[in-house]
């Protein structure tokens, strides 16, 4: 990500910012060049190395993403008069009340239900 030769010629406040930017400490005495350096050119492959560790973020197993299809089976299709009031409410056009907290909570688990299908295609390639 980072070489060397880009990181040495910043300043120990450049790279310091670079760390506060990406959230990482410094290794050692934050007074020293070297301590940001090592710790900029170090952390993309300790992130890689953790994850496959099963540290912090990590896939989850086969049952849990079986368990998310399950939910969007469950939660079914619409219909076709369901799917006009989803095309006609992301155009903005909005029911009178008390029908619209209805069409809002059917446009939200349509949108739901294309998040956990998109979540299921990003966990499965």
């Amino acid at each position: 990500m980072f070489t060397r030769s880009e990181l040495e010629i910043k300043t120990i406040k450049e790279l310091r910012d670079l760390c506060r930017r990406y959230g990482i400490k410094p290794t050692g005495n934050a007074g020293y060049k070297t301590s940001y350096i090592v710790t900029l050119m170090a952390f993309p492959l300790l992130a890689l190395q953790q994850m496959k560790q099963g540290k912090g973020l990590k896939f989850p197993n086969f049952n849990a993403i079986q368990v998310i299809s399950s939910a969007i089976d469950e939660m079914n299709s619409p219909t076709d008069e369901q799917a006009a009031l989803i095309r006609i409410t992301l155009e903005g056009r909005k029911m009178s009340y008390p029908d619209r907290y209805d069409q809002e909570n059917l446009l939200n688990l349509h949108k739901a239900k294309m998040s956990l299908e998109q979540a299921v295609d990003l966990l499965s390639q």
